[in-house]
C-alpha cells in the first residue's frame, strides 16, 4: 500500500529559487560592465555527458551568462586536453569552467582536474577547493552536494544535531557532501555517518538515519527495509544501464522506499535539476570575486 502521507521533494522549485538569485547577480554585474562567462570542455561524444553540457549552456544563456565551449574528439591526447584547460585558465571572458567527466581515458582525470585554475573551478572539485571546504573557507562547493543542502534548506528540513547517513564516499558526491553536512554552517552541523559498499550490514546504519542520502551510484542500494519510518530520503546517486545511445537512469533509492519515508525525492526531477543551478551559482560567485565584490 502506498504511503499517502509521504511528502515529495522535487528539485525544480529549489533550482528556480537559486537561478532567480543568479539572474539578479548577473544583471548587477552587467550593470557594472562585467559579463559572466561559463566554460565547458567536452572530450568525446558520450551521450549523457553531451546532454549535461547542452543543459548547462541552455540554462546559462537563459539567465544572462555567456557560454564558452571546447569540444575535443575522444582521441584527444593529454597534451591537447591540457592545452584546452590552459586556454580557459588564461581567458578573461571565462569566470568559471569545468571539464566534463568521465573522460574517455579516466586515468587522465586527476591530472586534468589539478590543472584547472582553482579560482575558475566552477565544479568546486579542485583539490584546493576541497581543502577550502574542509577548513570552512569560502570557495566554490561541489555542485550536487550543494544542491542537496539547498534542497534540505528549501523544504525547511532541520539538519543541525540530527543523524544523517550518507551511503557513498565518492569524490564528487559522498565525500564532499559528508563534509558539508558536518560543518558548522547553514544547512550543516549534523552528526554524519558515511557508509559504502565496503561496509557490511549497511542497513544497521541506515535504519538509524533521520536523513538518509543515496550517493553510491549503485542501483537500488537503498531498499525500503533499510529506511527508518518517517525518515527524509534523498536520492543523489545515479547510474546508467542499457544502450549507450539511450541510457536508462537508475537511482540508488528504490522507488518502494516511498512507502516508508516521511519525505522523499522523486525518481525523476529530484536532485539532478539542482546541480546545474549550483554550477551557475558557483560561476557568478567566481565572477563577483574577479570583479572585486
Amino acid at each position: 500500500m502506498a504511503n499517502e502521507h509521504v511528502i515529495l521533494m522535487p528539485g525544480g522549485p529549489v533550482a528556480d529559487a537559486v537561478l532567480a538569485d543568479v539572474a539578479v547577480r548577473v544583471s548587477t554585474l552587467r550593470a557594472k560592465g562585467k559579463a559572466v562567462g561559463l566554460g565547458t570542455i567536452l572530450v568525446g561524444d558520450d551521450a549523457p555527458s553531451a546532454s549535461y553540457v547542452a543543459k548547462k549552456h541552455k540554462t546559462s544563456e537563459a539567465h544572462g551568462i555567456d557560454s564558452h565551449h571546447i569540444h575535443l574528439p575522444a582521441t584527444a591526447t593529454a597534451v591537447e586536453i591540457h592545452a584546452a584547460v590552459a586556454r580557459f585558465n588564461e581567458d578573461p571572458a571565462v569566470d568559471g569552467y569545468l571539464v566534463q567527466t568521465p573522460l574517455p581515458d579516466r586515468e587522465m582525470e586527476g591530472a586534468v582536474l589539478e590543472a584547472i585554475d582553482p579560482d575558475k573551478d566552477a565544479d568546486g572539485m579542485h583539490p584546493m577547493n576541497i581543502g577550502r571546504l574542509a577548513h570552512g573557507i569560502d570557495g566554490p562547493v561541489p555542485c550536487t552536494p550543494a544542491g542537496i543542502v539547498a534542497m534540505l534548506q528549501h523544504y525547511d528540513i532541520p539538519v543541525e544535531g540530527r543523524h544523517v547517513v550518507v551511503v557513498g564516499r565518492g569524490p564528487t558526491l559522498g565525500r564532499p557532501l559528508s563534509l558539508l553536512l558536518s560543518l558548522k554552517r547553514p544547512g550543516g552541523n549534523a552528526a554524519v555517518t558515511t557508509v559504502h559498499t565496503g561496509v557490511p550490514n549497511i542497513a544497521d546504519y541506515t535504519r538509524q538515519a533521520d536523513v538518509l542520502i543515496g550517493a553510491a551510484g549503485v542501483p537500488g542500494i537503498i531498499q525500503p527495509d533499510m529506511v527508518k519510518p518517517g525518515a527524509v530520503v534523498i536520492n543523489g546517486g545515479l547510474s546508467f544501464r542499457g544502450k549507450k545511445e539511450k541510457p536508462i537512469v537508475m537511482p540508488d533509492v528504490d522507488e518502494a522506499c516511498e512507502d516508508v519515508a516521511g519525505w522523499i525525492t522523486p525518481r525523476l526531477g529530484g536532485v539532478g535539476v539542482t546541480t546545474v543551478a549550483m554550477l551557475l551559482q558557483n560561476t557568478v560567485m567566481l565572477a563577483e570575486q574577479r570583479a572585486g565584490g
